[in-house]
């Protein structure tokens, strides 16, 4: 402010060496109220500045005051904030071996688990197969019992027509030559009754000149006899005449009775058939099954032990590594606890027993626990599972001869 104020004096005096000579005193006197004037100004806005100046640096030093004191709680809050995380990632250290712990409890829990339903599942194929087997050998036995039955029963009905063919043509032929014999023998009576008929008709037309002889009544007596034979035998003709049809009927009964029974016969042969070769199908389509159904076990078993062996490599690499873990935890403060205590209620049972991993801890066991890892454990599943493959084979049996 006071080297302005120089700088006014100083202009004002250049302007008074440069007037001219010509002005008057009273314009020189104007002139210097004027400056006068300006100078009182001039001051009191040099006064003005001092204390903006002297407000400023004030309010400078209670900025610089707040600053120290915002420095100093910002580290107090970074020295808490570091103490905290430092207690969660001791806290979540102790939970992250806690889990594998769990982890490795559940996986070997897991692993028992599915061997034991394993071997149940092989034991039950093992005794399906038996089952079937003995099933179906039965089945064939009766079947083929049943087939030779028939066949006999078929066998002998056909004997049985060809004897009855054979006793209706000896029957036919035997009747043919007794009726030839019987209208010959007729015919010979016809004659000789028409030759009779003929004599009498003659001694009747002849005048009568005695009695007549006991010759001629024994004549006339043995026309009416030959009269009731002829009607005895034409008796005898329509009863044979009945018999034969009554026989051709019975014949054709029972000739339309064999071709039923023989009709029957092929459908039971034909519907034993389709009744096995359905069992065969049946046969097949359960091998099938079975051979599908332990494919996708190991299929299974293949894709639970890949899964076992990346979850315990990411286990392992995520115990070697904390940093990743820390500033995922620094990043979201919330999710770590939530999750965590999500997953130590779901890790304190089996998945698959449902059953409490210290229940199973607290369990005696036979034999010392082995030393589990994951690739043991993927060693000794392959394995485990190649002898399965290996010693289990699935041996398709053999289709019974056809009937």
């Amino acid at each position: 402010m006071a080297d302005s104020a120089s700088e006014s004096d100083s202009s004002s005096v250049d302007g008074l060496c440069l007037v001219p000579i010509s002005l008057t005193r009273e314009q020189f006197q104007k002139r210097i109220d004027s400056l006068q004037q300006e100078n009182k100004v001039l001051k009191l806005e040099v006064e003005t500045y001092k204390f903006r100046v002297k407000s400023l640096q004030e309010e400078n030093k209670h900025l610089k005051q707040v600053s120290v004191n915002i420095q100093a709680k910002a580290e107090q809050e970074e020295e808490f904030i570091s103490n905290t995380l430092l207690k969660k990632i001791q806290a979540l250290k102790k939970e992250q071996e806690a889990l594998a712990i769990n982890y490795e409890q559940e996986e070997e829990c897991l692993t028992n688990d599915l061997f034991r339903k394993l071997s149940q599942l092989r034991q039950e194929k093992v005794n399906l197969e038996q089952t079937l087997e003995h099933e179906q050998e039965a089945l064939v036995n009766k079947l083929m019992r049943k087939i030779e039955k028939l066949e006999a029963q078929t066998q002998a009905k056909q004997q049985n027509l060809e004897q009855l063919r054979r006793e209706k043509v000896e029957l036919e032929n035997t009747l043919e030559q007794e009726q030839e014999a019987l209208v010959n023998k007729l015919w010979k009576r016809m004659d000789k009754l028409e030759a009779e008929k003929r004599m009498l008709q003659e001694k009747l037309e002849q005048p009568v000149s005695a009695p007549p002889s006991p010759r001629d009544i024994n004549k006339g007596d043995t026309a009416a006899n030959l009269t009731l034979h002829l009607q005895h035998l034409r008796n005898e003709v329509a009863k044979l005449k009945m018999q034969l049809l009554n026989a051709q009927q019975e014949h054709t009964e029972k000739m339309a009775q064999f071709a039923q029974e023989e009709k029957n016969v092929r459908e039971e042969n034909m519907r034993l058939q389709r009744r096995l070769q359905m069992e065969m199908d049946r046969r097949e389509a359960l091998c099938r099954h079975l051979s599908e159904s332990e494919s996708s076990l190991e299929m299974d078993e293949d894709r639970q032990m890949s899964e076992m062996s990346t979850s315990s490599h990411l286990s392992s690499r995520s115990m070697l590594s904390p940093a990743p873990l820390m500033h995922s935890f620094s990043s979201n403060p919330h999710s770590p606890a939530t999750s965590i205590s999500g997953s130590r209620e779901a890790s304190n049972h089996c998945y698959h027993c449902n059953q409490s991993l210290s229940q199973i801890n607290a369990m005696p066991s036979p034999s010392p626990p082995p030393m589990f890892s994951p690739e043991t454990s993927i060693s000794h599943g392959a394995g485990s599972i190649n002898r399965g493959k290996s010693q289990e084979r699935f041996l398709k049996p053999a289709a019974p001869p056809p009937p």
